[in-house]
């Protein structure tokens, strides 16, 4: 009877480190579910959607290993992508929000917080990372990304159903993550214009409307041939100088604009298409498709003058640009495109040092 007991009051007792092991278990992994945003792994990272309460929305949608997609309608900047899946694995969750300033915490991210959403490629079957079967997409995050902590050293964050805001940083980052979280379309494009070297380039056509005698065209040939065709009479140019040509065409390995000017105020933005261009630029590469760029003067910034001390009638170091079959207005810099910006003459041996 007494051995009995004994069993009855040891079972008892271990009923009750299971109860109390379970329920330490449970309350923890449910404070962790409060704090989950960081990831374990990026490179299943499918999408990843933001918005804010301001009606900006921006979706980033991996295409292939390295490529992404803005909206589903523009390649997306590597290097953006790049440091927001990096700080989403590097996150680290210094602390709660303090008592006495939970309330305003919650009512500043519920009007300005960026919602963020996490969607990765996992498997319904996956046994210890061995056997995967069944891969489909999936919603495995939902956070809000509000401003800094009052140090800057660390941004406010709350998880979805949640009503227990966290303070997070980056080790080792001086600065608070919140930027990176921008539901700004244009914050993630990129700004390439051109992006060919010399074997995929079939022929690139410059015209400068001012001075229609200096523009031209350069073809592609095939085994490092190439020709430069005027485009007043069609006539070939036979004495112009290979390596200048050549350096011409491998000008347009990777070329970007600075900034898009599409918010521009649409009276300026329509008197400055409306001007005469500057230099036209069309290139066509080898499976037939054309990329242009108009390029516009910009007025020079007050007090610019030339060696003599004249006015400067137009900005030395940037131009407009329409780029994009002219859906995008940009700004652009000479530093840059100036290797492309050459007229007929500078190409002919006798020609001298014109531009």
């Amino acid at each position: 009877m007494k051995k009995n007991k004994r069993i009855f009051i040891a079972f008892i007792l271990l009923a009750l480190i299971a109860l109390v092991l379970w329920l330490t278990q449970s309350t923890t992994t449910f404070r962790r579910a409060l704090s989950d945003f960081k990831l374990n792994d990026s490179a299943n990272v499918t999408r990843i959607f933001m918005s804010d309460k301001n009606n900006n929305t921006v979706t980033l949608t991996r295409n292939s290993p390295g490529s992404w997609s803005v909206n589903e309608k523009y390649l997306a900047q590597k290097q953006n992508i790049d440091l927001l899946l990096k700080t989403m694995v590097e996150l680290e969750v210094q602390q709660p929000v303090a008592h006495a300033a939970h309330d305003n915490i919650v009512k500043e991210l519920a009007v300005n917080a960026v919602k963020v959403e996490i969607y990765q490629m996992v498997f319904r079957i996956d046994l210890f990372g061995f056997i995967r079967w069944f891969p489909h997409e999936k919603l495995t995050k939902v956070y809000y990304v509000g401003g800094a902590t009052q140090n800057n050293l660390g941004s406010f964050m709350l998880m979805q159903d949640s009503s227990e805001p966290f303070i997070v940083f980056l080790p080792g980052f001086r600065g608070f993550v919140s930027p990176r979280y921008s539901p700004i379309e244009k914050y993630w494009r990129d700004y390439n214009v051109f992006r060919k070297t010399i074997p995929e380039i079939a022929a690139v056509k410059v015209e400068i409307p001012a001075t229609p005698d200096y523009s031209y065209e350069v073809r592609n040939n095939g085994q490092n041939k190439f020709s430069l065709v005027s485009l007043t009479d069609k006539a070939e140019v036979a004495n112009y100088d290979t390596l200048k040509l050549l350096n011409f065409l491998s000008g347009f390995r990777n070329l970007n604009y600075e900034a898009l000017l599409n918010d521009m105020d649409k009276t300026r933005k329509d008197s400055i298409l409306r001007s005469v261009p500057f230099i036209i630029i069309t290139l066509t590469d080898t499976a037939g498709v054309s990329k242009t760029i108009t390029t516009y003067h910009k007025q020079g910034p007050d007090g610019q003058t030339d060696p003599k001390g004249n006015p400067l009638p137009y900005d030395l170091d940037r131009l407009y640009a329409s780029v994009n079959d002219g859906k995008d207005f940009t700004i652009i810099q000479y530093f840059t495109f100036d290797k492309v910006l050459r007229p007929k003459p500078f190409f002919i041996k006798d020609a001298g040092s014109a531009k």
